[in-house]
C-alpha cells in the first residue's frame, strides 16, 4: 500500500508544505507498511525533485508541463498516478492551489475527501485529526473506505529535511488539452505584498498591548534591529494599524519561523493556531497568566514599553 503526496509550488518555489507532506506522508506509509511517492508537477520540477530527495520518500515524480499551476493539469496528473499507483490515500496541501484541485481529485477518484488535517494515522482506516470553532474544539474522523484523499495543514509537521535517495522518475504525461479550461495569466500579490511572513526566520509580533497605533513604530524599531519581519495579530490589522498580509493567525497566516517573539499579545487560540509551529517561541507580557505563556519557550512577565527598548539597546 502506498502514499501520494502532491508538492506545492508557487512563482518557481516550493512551498514549506511540500517539505510537511513529506512527514505526514512517511508516517502513514509507515503506518501502512508501504511506500511514500512524491508528485512535483510543473514549474521547475528537476530542481524540486533535488530539494525534495529526503529520507522517507521513495519515489519522486516529475510531470514538467508550463511553469504555473493549473487546476485541470493538476487533476489529470493526480488520476494518473492514481491509476498507475493505486495509492491508498492522496495527500495535498490545503493552501489555495491544494483546495482547488482537491475536491475535483477526490470527485474524480471516488474518494472521500478530508480537509484542513493537522493529525493523520491508519489503524483499520484513516484516522484525522481537525480543528472546529476557532481551533477550540479538536474532532477525530474516522473513515472506513478503503481509499481516502486529504489536505493537511501547514505548520502543523516539522518539515523533512534529512537527505535521501529517492528515485526520480519523469512522467511523461500526455495532457488532454481539451480538459484544460483554465490558463493562469498572471500574479498578483494583494495590497502591501511586498512582505511574506511566511517566508520569515524570525519574526517579531505585535500586538493589542501595543495600546496606539503610533507605538507600533516602537516595535518595528526591534524588528530592525533583529533583522526580523514584523507581524501582528488581528485586532491591530483590523484597526487598520498594519496590513492584513502582516497578520499572524487562522484568519491571516500560519507562519512557522525559528522565532517568533510575541509583543503585547495574550494568546487567543486563533492566534496560536497561526503560529504555534515555530521552533523557539518568546512571550512578552504584563500578564503571568496570560496563554501565550503556555506555549512560549522564554517567558517575559514586564511592561513591552520598559522590555522592548532595552531589547533593541541590546541588539544595537
Amino acid at each position: 500500500m502506498t502514499v501520494l503526496a502532491v508538492a506545492d509550488h508557487r512563482r518557481g518555489q516550493l512551498r514549506d508544505v511540500s517539505y510537511e507532506l513529506v512527514t505526514a506522508g512517511r508516517e502513514l506509509a509507515d503506518d501502512l507498511g508501504g511506500d511514500l511517492h512524491v508528485a512535483c508537477v510543473s514549474g521547475d520540477v528537476d530542481g524540486f525533485a533535488d530539494d525534495l530527495s529526503l529520507d522517507g520518500v521513495d519515489t519522486i515524480h516529475t510531470v514538467d508541463h508550463g511553469e504555473e499551476f493549473n487546476h485541470d493539469v493538476y487533476l489529470q496528473v493526480v488520476e494518473v498516478l492514481d491509476a498507475e499507483l493505486d495509492p491508498t490515500v492522496v495527500l495535498m496541501p490545503n493552501s489555495v492551489n491544494g483546495l482547488d484541485y482537491a475536491p475535483a481529485v477526490a470527485s474524480a477518484l471516488d474518494r472521500p475527501l478530508v480537509t484542513d488535517a493537522v493529525e493523520l494515522a491508519f489503524e483499520d482506516g484513516l484516522v484525522a485529526t481537525r480543528e472546529m470553532y476557532a481551533s477550540k474544539v479538536e474532532t477525530t474522523i474516522e473513515t472506513d473506505a478503503e481509499r481516502v484523499a486529504v489536505t493537511i495543514r501547514g505548520g502543523e509537521w516539522p518539515p523533512a529535511e534529512d537527505h535521501g535517495d529517492p528515485a526520480v522518475e519523469p512522467f511523461d504525461l500526455a495532457v488532454d488539452e481539451s480538459r484544460v479550461r483554465s490558463r493562469v495569466t498572471g500574479f498578483e500579490e494583494v495590497a502591501g505584498g511586498d512582505v511574506d511572513i511566511g517566508d520569515a526566520d524570525v519574526l517579531v509580533s505585535v500586538g493589542r498591548g501595543i495600546e496606539e497605533e503610533e507605538n507600533i513604530e516602537l516595535v518595528a524599531e526591534l524588528a530592525d534591529a533583529m533583522g526580523a519581519t514584523l507581524s501582528a495579530s488581528r485586532p491591530i490589522v483590523d484597526n487598520g494599524w498594519l496590513p492584513k498580509n502582516r497578520q499572524v493567525g487562522q484568519s491571516g497566516k500560519v507562519v512557522t519561523p525559528d522565532v517568533y517573539i510575541a509583543v503585547g499579545i495574550s494568546g487567543a487560540v486563533q492566534h496560536v493556531a497561526g503560529m504555534k509551529g515555530s521552533d523557539t517561541i518568546v512571550a512578552i507580557n504584563t500578564d503571568p497568566n496570560a496563554p501565550i505563556f503556555d506555549i512560549a519557550d522564554y517567558g517575559i512577565v514586564g511592561d513591552l514599553f520598559d522590555v522592548v527598548p532595552a531589547l533593541i539597546e541590546e541588539f544595537e
